[in-house]
């Protein structure tokens, strides 16, 4: 099997997964998985699919992350890690679907609007 390549996106986070046959080590920009993401949250978040379907053992996962905060990351993360599971065994899609792994979470951050503090915020209204 040769090296698969796909790609995560949540919010405004990019994650290129590269999945190889392997022990199950899992890098992200050169650096360890739980060095990476501290919080057991976040690590668990990211290996979701592999635990899902038990085959974390089996594969070496290698991942260059940019964009977004740590959250944001880690299911772009995840989304990343389906879709090359998908590409491995196409029976793998039915389970990754129904846990919601194969969808790409549209939410983004609305922009800020003129005259305003925030995007839907309004200074206080005064009539006289």
């Amino acid at each position: 099997m040769e090296i698969i390549n796909t790609i995560g996106r949540r919010k405004s986070a990019i994650a290129k997964v590269y999945l190889m046959p392997g022990k199950g080590t899992i890098t992200i920009n050169d650096r360890d998985l739980k060095e990476y993401f501290t919080t057991e949250m976040l690590q668990y978040v990211a290996t979701q699919p592999l635990n899902l379907l038990g085959v974390r053992e089996n594969y070496d996962v290698k991942v260059n992350l940019n964009g977004g905060g740590f959250s944001g990351q880690a299911e772009a993360l995840r989304l990343g890690i389906s879709r090359a599971l998908v590409i491995v065994d196409p029976e793998n899609r039915p389970k990754l679907k129904q846990a919601g792994f194969m969808t790409r979470d549209p939410r983004e951050v609305e922009r800020k609007k003129a005259g305003q503090p925030k995007a839907r915020k309004r200074f206080q209204f005064s009539k006289r």
